[in-house]
């Protein structure tokens, strides 16, 4: 419903302007370009693979696959989203952004990451990383509206996006 109403209703894409412009006010500083420079779509690749080589080196081998291929399906999908919907990024976004802005690819491999990280490591080391997951999250979400880069519905869309490739993953990955 969501990616329905972001390519076709007129009436979403005005309230979500509107709510844009609410939430968005002169918060695009330094730190916020530092968290999404960490957190860019083609660094993400970079950390997904050091994940992997760490468990290839426990000799995890399939749940390196997993990461990979996770990242991948998710990412792939996202480019395959932002091509077929073409959302224009919001007035005066940033000079760094280019591309289409549903879904945010930021957000899309933040949480691919994060829900990756917590299902391979959340049982070991507890709340504190789990809360210490969705702190970094969060910034990387502010990051993404301080800049101008996107949408709330963007970040909604990216979000969910995430939740659902992830779930397939997953079952995949248990399956095997």
């Amino acid at each position: 419903m969501l990616i329905y109403a972001v390519k076709n209703s007129r009436r979403f894409n005005l309230y979500d302007h509107w709510l844009h412009h609410k939430l968005v006010h002169k918060r695009d500083g330094f730190k916020w370009q530092v968290i999404a420079f960490l957190n860019d779509p083609k660094l993400m690749v970079v950390w997904a693979v050091l994940l992997a080589s760490l468990l290839i080196n426990e000799e995890r081998n399939i749940t390196a696959l997993w990461v990979l291929a996770t990242l991948g399906f998710t990412d792939l999908v996202g480019i395959i989203l932002k091509k077929s919907v073409h959302r224009q990024r919001p007035y005066k976004h940033s000079a760094l952004e280019d591309g289409y802005s549903f879904p945010s690819g930021h957000v899309l491999g933040a949480t691919t990451m994060a829900l990756i990280l917590l299902q391979l490591f959340g049982k070991e080391l507890g709340s504190g990383f789990t809360i210490g997951l969705l702190i970094i999250w969060l910034m990387v979400v502010i990051s993404r509206l301080s800049l101008k880069a996107h949408y709330p519905s963007d970040i909604l869309g990216a979000t969910s996006l995430a939740i659902f490739c992830f779930s397939i993953s997953q079952q995949i990955f248990l399956a095997i």
